[in-house]
């Protein structure tokens, strides 16, 4: 009976690092689809990680912004073609789980352009929602 409920143990174990594992894969391939749509200068394939829902909240340097539609309208105006898109380039330094629905991302950013090249962090929370990954805040400068 000890042996057996040791066994359990591992096994629950085991099963809670594949699945936070399997959440942080999908997480990653999110970053990584955002990424591949923004150096094809699509932001409507970009925004497919975001949560479309007017509590969507995205701060950068003019302040909180409010919207899916918002939010995608201002990458739009701030990034009217591909020469302000550039090139972007993603490096995660943490994701932490924060719940079984909740993730929380710190990363750094760059964009490669001719237009002027710009960088900087970001830290983006995750939730999962109808059993997808979605950014529910955005906080990039």
């Amino acid at each position: 009976m000890k042996y057996f409920l040791l066994f359990l143990f591992f096994v629950a174990i085991n099963s809670s690092v594949f699945s936070q594992d399997k959440n942080e894969k999908a997480i990653r391939k999110i970053l990584e689809d955002q990424n591949a749509a923004w150096n094809k200068g699509n932001l409507d394939s970009f925004m497919i990680g975001y949560w479309q829902n007017d509590s969507l909240m995205f701060i950068g340097k003019s302040g909180p912004t409010y919207g899916y539609n918002k939010t995608l309208e201002n990458y739009k105006k701030g990034y009217p073609d591909t020469a302000h898109m550039g090139k972007f380039t993603s490096t995660i330094i943490s994701i932490k789980k924060l719940s079984n629905d909740y993730y929380f991302v710190l990363g750094k950013w760059f964009l490669k352009r001719t237009v002027g090249d710009a960088g900087g962090h970001y830290t983006l929370l995750f939730r999962k929602i109808n059993g997808q990954w979605k950014i529910i805040v955005d906080h990039s400068s």
